[in-house]
C-alpha cells in the first residue's frame, strides 16, 4: 500500500511538468513566416510583423530607363532585414524611395512619445555615378492620421545628392540653418526648406562623405531638438516613420542586415 501511494504522489509531482511542455503544434505557431520573394512593382508592398516594405517608385516616369526591386530577407523578433537593388538612368529628381515602414505606435503626439530607440546596420555596393541617399524619413501632422505638415529626414549617407534647402551658398551648395548638432553619437548639420507641400527638416552628417553604416540612437532626440530650437510643435502627431534609400541615378544594391525601431 505504501509503495502504491508513493508512486501515486510521484506521478502527481511529475504531471505539471509534463502538461507544461510545449507541443510541436504550439512551437510551430510561434515561428514567424515572411514573404522573402523579390518584388519589382511600382507600388508593391509586403507586411511582416510590425513593418511594411514599400516599393515607392513615385518618380520612375521621369527616368529614361531603370528598375527597382526589393525583398525582405529575415525577421527575428522586431529586427528586420531586406535588400534593395535599383538602376535609374536619365531624368532628374528622385525616382524611388524603397523603404521599410514601422506600423506600430504611430499617430501619437510628440509630447507623449518618451523615446524612439533605433538600430540600423547596412552596406551598399554601387556602380556608375550614384545620386542617392540612405535615410530615415518621418512625417508629422496636425492630427492623428492627418495630412503631413512636416517632414523630418535623418541622412545616414549622402551620395552626390542634396537636401531640400531654402538658402544656398554662392557655389550653389545648400546652406545649413544650424551646424554641428550633436545627436545620437554623431554630429549633424540641419537644413530647412519646403517640398511644396510641407516644411522639410533634414539632418546630414557634418563631415562630407561620412556614411553611418551602423546607426544606434534615439530618434526622439532629433524631434526634441526641433521642438526646442526650430519651432516644431510638440502637439504634432508622428504619423510616419520609414527607412530606406532615395534613388535618383546610377546603380546600387542596399543590403540591410538589421533594422529595429520602436515608438515608446
Amino acid at each position: 500500500m505504501f509503495a502504491r501511494l508513493s508512486a501515486f504522489v510521484a506521478l502527481l509531482l511529475v504531471l505539471p511538468f509534463i502538461s507544461a511542455a510545449p507541443t510541436a503544434d504550439s512551437a510551430v505557431e510561434k515561428r514567424q513566416s515572411i514573404d522573402t520573394s523579390n518584388h519589382c512593382g511600382q507600388w508593391d508592398q509586403v507586411t511582416a510583423g510590425s513593418y511594411t516594405l514599400f516599393l515607392d517608385q513615385w518618380g520612375m516616369s521621369s527616368a529614361s530607363s531603370g528598375s527597382d526591386c526589393a525583398q525582405l530577407t529575415s525577421l527575428s523578433g522586431n529586427t528586420i532585414a531586406w535588400r534593395n537593388t535599383w538602376t535609374w538612368n536619365g531624368g532628374s529628381g528622385v525616382k524611388s524611395y524603397t523603404n521599410v515602414q514601422l506600423n506600430a505606435g504611430v499617430n501619437k503626439q510628440l509630447s507623449a512619445i518618451r523615446s524612439i530607440p533605433a538600430t540600423w546596420q547596412w552596406s551598399q555596393s554601387t556602380s556608375g555615378n550614384i545620386v542617392a541617399n540612405v535615410a530615415f524619413d518621418l512625417f508629422t501632422a496636425n492630427s492623428a492620421g492627418g495630412s503631413a505638415a512636416n517632414e523630418i529626414m535623418i541622412w545616414l549617407a549622402n551620395l552626390n545628392a542634396g537636401p531640400i534647402s531654402s538658402v544656398y551658398q554662392s557655389n550653389g551648395q545648400p546652406q545649413p540653418t544650424v551646424s554641428g548638432v550633436s545627436l545620437a553619437g554623431h554630429t549633424w548639420n540641419l537644413y530647412e526648406g519646403s517640398n511644396g507641400a510641407n516644411k522639410v527638416f533634414s539632418f546630414l552628417p557634418s563631415t562630407a562623405g561620412t556614411q553611418i553604416t551602423n546607426f544606434s540612437g534615439d530618434i526622439k532626440t532629433f524631434l526634441n531638438f526641433l521642438t526646442s530650437n526650430r519651432g516644431l510643435s510638440s502637439s504634432q502627431y508622428l504619423t510616419t516613420l520609414q527607412a530606406g534609400s532615395e534613388a535618383t541615378s546610377g546603380s546600387a544594391t542596399l543590403t540591410v542586415t538589421g533594422f529595429n525601431v520602436a515608438i515608446q
